[in-house]
């Protein structure tokens, strides 16, 4: 509980400092957040309004201040000379351009970025440790050859043209697979699953490229360890020594990695959804910067940072259970 706690204390310090910085840049910096989110028909009168709306006629540190304060009480942003609007806790800031909350733009595309995020990672992590183990006990073998050789294809490719081909093939051509797109799952879960089948592939076949190589390079390297030499000459099952010593010594990097990536793809799968027409967190974040909306900007990446702090402090926790050694000093 103590560790949790120092973890919890170190996360909080990182998002205060990436909030101050993501602050800065939009807000501090010379160019006129106002003049950017006006756009091009921009009058002075506009320009005012904007101004008073999003409170940056007020001090940089005043404005700071009710940015974080309205993270955990939620603030109220002034509509015209009068009326006021509610920003719930967590409020990561209003966009003039939508007139809606940031946060409220976040809860609407969360759930498609959740749908890929989860579906893949289940997907790429089946396929990529499955693949690695069998490379490695096979080690040298015509299955490890060309396991390998599709785990560094895979390895090398991008999303954009892998989509693509396989959207090219398995539903223009075949008609294997649905078109790519987002239905709720509390609507239609058959649609959504569907729908959804083919990013993941897509995800999962990049993915689990990399997972591959990391699961056989780190069982290869645990195999020639001492005290697997004397398990096998105790006489330990092979099945024994290989997933319950050999596979839980070699996944630690593999899980550290698994965190990383799986926070990466919680704050915005970008091109996936681009490339697949998914409204999620990643095209709210790319149209907010076409469209310079300082405050979705803002808001998407803070919210990103804080899916990798979290993906993080789980990582480091997992770490006392999976491998003995390490312990949470």
């Amino acid at each position: 509980m103590r560790y949790l706690i120092r973890r919890l204390v170190g996360g909080g310090i990182v998002l205060t400092i990436v909030s101050a910085v993501v602050f800065g840049i939009f807000y501090i910096l010379p160019a006129d957040p106002a003049r950017l989110a006006c756009g091009k028909s921009c009058t002075p009168e506009l320009m005012a309004k904007i101004r008073h709306t999003l409170e940056i006629d007020q001090p940089i540190v005043v404005q700071y201040e009710r940015f974080v304060k309205g993270i955990f009480v939620g603030r109220d942003y002034l509509k015209g000379t009068t009326a006021q609007i509610h920003c719930p806790a967590p409020c990561l800031g209003y966009s003039y351009q939508t007139d809606e909350p940031v946060t409220f733009l976040i809860r609407d595309r969360l759930p498609a970025t959740l749908s890929i995020a989860f579906g893949a990672a289940i997907l790429w992590l089946l396929v990529g440790l499955s693949s690695g183990i069998i490379s490695a006990l096979r080690r040298g073998t015509w299955i490890d050859k060309t396991a390998q050789a599709v785990a560094l294809g895979g390895a090398s490719l991008q999303i954009y043209f892998v989509g693509l081909v396989l959207q090219f093939i398995f539903v223009d051509k075949l008609q294997i697979l649905h078109s790519p797109g987002y239905v709720s799952p509390m609507q239609n879960p058959k649609e959504w699953f569907l729908e959804m089948l083919l990013p993941w592939i897509t995800l999962a076949f990049l993915l689990s490229a990399i997972y591959a190589r990391l699961t056989r390079a780190g069982m290869l390297e645990i195999m020639s360890e001492d005290y697997i030499r004397t398990a096998r000459a105790k006489g330990l099952k092979k099945s024994t020594i290989n997933f319950k010593h050999v596979l839980r010594a070699a996944i630690t990097p593999i899980v550290t990695v698994f965190g990383l990536d799986l926070g990466q793809l919680l704050g915005g799968a970008v091109i996936t959804e681009y490339v697949f027409n998914i409204p999620g967190l990643g095209r709210l974040a790319t149209d907010a910067v076409s469209n310079v909306d300082l405050p979705v900007i803002v808001g998407t990446v803070m919210f990103a940072a804080f899916f990798i702090v979290v993906a993080n402090i789980v990582v480091d926790l997992l770490y006392s259970r999976l491998d003995p050694k390490v312990r949470l000093r």
